[in-house]
């Protein structure tokens, strides 16, 4: 068991990936509207952080169509949902860069064999080749992402099912499995799911995330937890 300096007791955390372990949100945006944009279905950024940010690719395509009226249909939602993965594998071959404290964090839960696990609404394909860019792919127990739901954030189905394969494998409780989010979204998921959750001020301010059970600025706050 650890306790983090915010005062949460863990045998085991879940992340979330974008916004929480690196900033890729950008990333997915330039990719969505490489696609979008000659449909005439683009939008802002500031609209990307009202209102897609925290959905999976499935919800934030079917919602571009949705605001401007327009079906979307099984067969080209899927073809959109891979050319967006490809392209956004095009763009972070620039490179990737973790959060402060996030490298350190993760490193020292596994050196003290802390099960971890992913709850993302990213693909795993999306994911993998960060977590080997940032020499933490094996840190993770458990990788739950869009490819294993049917439904986006905030539906708790991704945590629950992060919750569930972490829990088979390490016997942990909801009560000490700390969830860390970034969106209001995320933070309503993990709390769907019955665990306690660290929301982190990366992508939105604290009065947006205030339902998380505590707030802070940064993963490096979390660094200096103490293990019993």
């Amino acid at each position: 068991m650890v306790t983090f300096p915010a005062g949460l007791q863990a045998d085991a955390v879940i992340f979330d990936f974008d916004g929480v372990i690196v900033d890729t949100e950008p990333l997915h945006y330039r990719a969505f509207q490489r696609i979008l944009e000659p449909l005439g279905l683009g939008f802002s950024w500031q609209e990307y952080v009202d209102t897609f940010m925290g959905f999976d690719d499935r919800d934030a395509f079917m919602e571009a169509f949705a605001a401007h009226g327009r079906s979307l249909d099984a067969d080209t939602l899927h073809s959109f949902v891979e050319h967006k993965a490809q392209i956004f594998q095009i763009i972070i071959q620039d490179g990737i860069n973790a959060y402060p404290g996030v490298t350190e964090l993760i490193t020292k839960l596994h050196h003290c064999q802390v099960p971890m696990a992913i709850s993302s609404g990213a693909l795993l394909s999306d994911i993998t080749p960060i977590l080997r860019q940032l020499g933490i792919a094996h840190c993770f127990d458990v990788i739950v992402t869009a490819d294993n739901v049917t439904k986006s954030k905030p539906d708790p189905e991704s945590y629950r099912l992060a919750f569930e394969r972490l829990s088979a494998r390490a016997g942990t409780s909801p009560e000490r499995t700390v969830a860390i989010e970034d969106t209001p979204a995320g933070i309503s998921a993990a709390k769907g799911a019955g665990l306690p959750v660290i929301g982190i001020t990366n992508s939105y301010p604290k009065e947006l995330i205030s339902d998380a059970t505590v707030i802070i600025d940064s993963l490096e706050e979390l660094v200096p937890f103490t293990v019993y």
